[in-house]
């Protein structure tokens, strides 16, 4: 019944009479008859449970058979409090005495008024959430989705506190242009000559990406169409990101400027995919990191963080020692299931180090430097064999796996990082400076070898028996040793120049020794061959650019004009083999005196190859070493000096 309808009963409450005195009994017997007090009170008792019990009954009637119940609970029992006796006053103050007419009929009163109230407020709830439902449901699907995502950003931005500054989530920082972003014109007109056409291949490996695949990882040059690497997962525009600081070098200006506005509408790294860290970060947060230190553009920085960011979870594993694939989204991980039971592979985990020293530099975030940092702890604790560091480790156990060494395909990296982890902090980072330098003596003593012809060539170890294979990925060391050579202990500096110069003597052998001038994936220094392929799955080009490094690297420490020459030698072959309408393809067999296209333009073409070629042709003042080190994708990340904190504090 309703509330109001239960007063009058309680109304005589508050008279005279109410208890059956003198005043209660009527004359006749047409009065009513008075209660006695027993009588009463079982009445009153009778009213009340059926009150509470109504009240009980609309309650839970509200709760389970209306929608949204979590607002009704929250109508009644949050509520509730109003019924609730009040807190006592501050200061130990004693309760007000209650108001004439109270007791029993006033506190049921009191309790159908609050019941009133919590069923409004429960009415109101239960209204609004009907329009907020009905809205929604009038919605498109890609608006509720934006919706969405919307939401989840901004919890994730409030989770993490950050503030708006510069870039989204990002410290405001003063840029400037490191020393050697631009270069002076070559002063010999012949070697201007040979730069301009290196700039026109670049051109031409541009434009044809830009016409045929657009926006996708790569370009197959033969079928005119675009071609995607699942290393990448669903994440889109590897040749752009890999191209940007190139075509900035090479003051591409125009194509540069549509690279960057490609990256800032398109880039999109929220991919429900899974991808390899070791090539997402050398090629797009490594292509971003050095757009960004060459140009100053923000969304460079913004986009290379996100991307870091996105990366961490690789490293939750019980070691620390990253996975080799991650899924971006669910930061799922996993190695490659070919990896000696489940391992880490040396040059991936190893291959992070400057990436991620920047990553904090740039976003003032530690995790990521000291996410690398902890890799070198776990190798440290580690014995090794011989001085050498395996190609395989358990993230798991903490242990390696497969004594397989090789400084070529899956170890390469790892030490070339070690080189310039120390040469990028100013060389003060002095354990990676040790580690290095300790793993070149093993080098040295286990694994460099000379050939009865007199080449100098880097085997590979296999638990203590040699293997007489080189790979094309392994004349990268050449460029290494030389670069290495300033550091050098026991006054080893000449010796190291030396070896490099005996390398990229040997790399440029194996391309002198094929048909087509350029060299294979891998030769071989046995049953009477020396720098030759002899198995068919090694004689294959695929635009690769180690050989081309060394000799720009050796070039730069000597000016030996050898190493131009040799450069030269590898543009022709470039042109004569690799070049077709629709851009640059890999080659099947450099042996074969006919082309066989492999029908891809590599990404790494545009980054590495055609990058180093520019700068072996260039003066030494665009990207001089002591203010600048390259990655392994070839992108270039500037030295952070002792006095750059300094700087940055004082121009703020």
């Amino acid at each position: 019944m309703p509330a109001a309808s239960l007063l009058p009963l309680f109304g005589s409450a508050a008279g005279p009479g109410a208890l059956g005195g003198p005043a209660g009994g009527g004359a006749g017997g047409g009065g009513r008859k008075a209660a006695g007090p027993g009588a009463f009170r079982l009445t009153e008792k009778f009213v009340l449970l059926l009150v509470f019990s109504a009240f009980i009954t609309l309650c839970f009637g509200a709760i389970f058979f209306l929608p949204d119940s979590s607002k009704l609970l929250s109508g009644v029992f949050f509520h509730s409090a109003a019924l609730q006796p009040p807190p006592p006053p501050p200061g130990g103050q004693p309760r007000a005495p209650p108001q004439p007419g109270g007791g029993p009929a006033a506190a049921v009163a009191a309790a159908a008024a609050g019941g009133a109230g919590s069923l409004e407020r429960i009415r109101a709830d239960h209204e609004r959430a009907l329009r907020e439902a009905k809205e929604t449901l009038q919605k498109l699907p890609e608006e509720i989705r934006r919706d969405i995502r919307q939401d989840k950003e901004k919890l994730l931005q409030d989770a993490r506190g950050r503030k708006e500054v510069g870039a989204p989530g990002l410290p405001q920082r003063l840029f400037r242009q490191p020393v050697g972003a631009v270069g002076q014109e070559p002063a010999d007109p012949a070697v201007r000559q040979r730069r301009d056409k290196i700039k026109e291949m670049m051109k031409h490996a541009w434009d044809n990406y830009k016409r045929y695949a657009w926006g996708l990882n790569e370009l197959k040059p033969i079928s005119k169409q675009g071609h995607s690497s699942n290393l990448f997962g669903n994440i889109q525009g590897a040749t752009i990101v890999d191209a940007l600081d190139t075509l900035y070098i090479m003051e591409m200006k125009e194509e540069f400027k549509e690279a960057k506005e490609w990256v800032e509408k398109n880039l999109d790294f929220n991919v429900n995919a899974e991808i390899s860290v070791f090539e997402v970060n050398i090629r797009f947060v490594g292509g971003l990191l050095s757009a960004y230190y060459l140009s100053g553009e923000e969304v460079f920085r913004k986009k290379a963080v996100e991307l870091g960011e996105k990366l961490l979870p690789a490293f939750n594993t019980p070691t620390g020692i990253p996975w080799a694939l991650l899924n971006i989204k669910s930061g799922i991980g996993r190695n490659w299931p070919w990896a000696s039971g489940g391992s880490s592979i040396l040059a991936e985990f190893g291959t992070l180090h400057l990436e991620f020293v920047h990553l904090s530099h740039l976003s003032g975030n530690p995790v990521f430097a000291e996410k690398v940092m902890n890799i070198r702890k776990v190798l440290n604790r580690l014995d090794k064999p011989e001085g050498l560091y395996p190609n395989y480790l358990n993230p798991s156990s903490g242990q390696w796996g497969q004594h397989h060494v090789s400084i070529g395909g899956l170890g390469d990296s790892f030490y070339e990082y070690l080189l310039k982890a120390w040469l990028m902090s100013d060389k003060t980072d002095e354990e990676g400076k040790k580690m290095y330098y300790d793993a070149v003596q093993a080098i040295e003593t286990h694994l460099i070898r000379k050939s009865s012809g007199g080449l100098t060539y880097i085997a590979e170890w296999k638990g203590g028996l040699l293997e007489h294979k080189m790979g094309h990925l392994t004349c990268f060391a050449g460029g290494m040793f030389g670069l290495g050579a300033d550091g050098a202990p026991n006054d080893k500096t000449g010796h190291h120049i030396e070896l490099g110069a005996e390398i990229a003597r040997t790399c440029h052998e194996s391309y002198d020794r094929t048909s087509m001038k350029l060299g294979p994936e891998a030769f071989r220094f046995d049953g009477g061959v020396e720098a030759i392929a002899t198995r068919q799955n090694e004689k294959y080009y695929i635009l690769r650019p180690e050989v081309i490094e060394t000799y720009m690297y050796m070039w730069r420490l000597t000016h030996d004009p050898k190493y131009r020459e040799w450069g030269w030698e590898a543009v022709e072959a470039l042109e004569k083999h690799c070049r077709v309408d629709g851009g640059y393809s890999g080659i099947r067999d450099v042996y074969n005196n006919h082309e066989s296209h492999d029908d891809v333009q590599q990404s790494f073409f545009l980054s590495e190859t055609l990058k180093y070629l520019y700068l072996l042709f260039s003066e030494d003042d665009l990207l001089p070493f002591e203010h600048w080190v390259f990655n392994t994708e070839a992108h270039p990340l500037p030295v952070l000096h002792k006095d750059d904190g300094n700087k940055e504090e004082n121009q703020k």
